[in-house]
């Protein structure tokens, strides 16, 4: 004698628990202090432009030499209270994780895409999404790339970081919006 149950909604992502996913320097993919090391940052808006105060973006990339290795085992543990203490700062990962602040605003501190892997890998995790989103940054005099080529100019544009001053690039990723707002996502199968 069992009651049938109605399905429900699905939930969506999040929200995110500071302990759980964003670690200390998870932003930090470059060696500390290198000076080849670019900052990549934006805001993450929803459909209506308004900033998303608690999205999470996992970044990854190849290495400068367009290894794909990256290095496994940096995240350092304080070995009484289990705490994570964040990256060796010594090894680029090629993975990156943060958080938005109150403002929606992320930043990464990486190298430059590899030639033959132009662009830095995005997933964007955020409240009242059902699924979390992949999309991509490129860089500008990015190599030719199949998936730039077989995107309209208002469209590849929401790929594509712009310079803001000395190795600073800024890239804002919009969930919803006309062709020239709402940013690429990708579908893998």
């Amino acid at each position: 004698m069992s009651e049938l149950l109605e399905p429900t909604p699905s939930q969506t992502v999040g929200p995110f628990f500071g302990y759980g996913l964003p670690f200390p320097g998870g932003g930090d993919v470059a060696p500390a202090g290198h000076p080849d090391a670019i900052t990549v940052h934006g805001f993450v808006h929803d459909g209506e432009g308004l900033a998303i105060p608690d999205a999470v973006m996992d970044f990854w990339q190849a290495a400068p030499d367009g290894s794909r290795t990256g290095s496994p085992g940096s995240l350092r543990v304080d070995t009484s209270d289990g705490r994570l203490l964040g990256r060796d700062g010594v090894r680029f990962t090629g993975f990156g994780r943060v958080g938005t602040d109150g403002d929606g605003h992320w930043a990464l501190r990486t190298f430059a895409p590899a030639p033959d892997a132009p662009y830095i890998g995005v997933c964007v995790f955020a409240r009242g999404l059902l699924h979390h989103l992949f999309t991509r940054i490129y860089f500008p005099g990015a190599a030719d790339d199949a998936l730039l080529a077989g995107l309209s100019p208002e469209r590849r544009a929401t790929l594509m970081a712009r310079p803001e001053s000395d190795r600073v690039f800024r890239f804002d990723v919009r969930l919803q919006g006309d062709e020239a707002q709402e940013t690429v996502f990708l579908d893998f199968v």
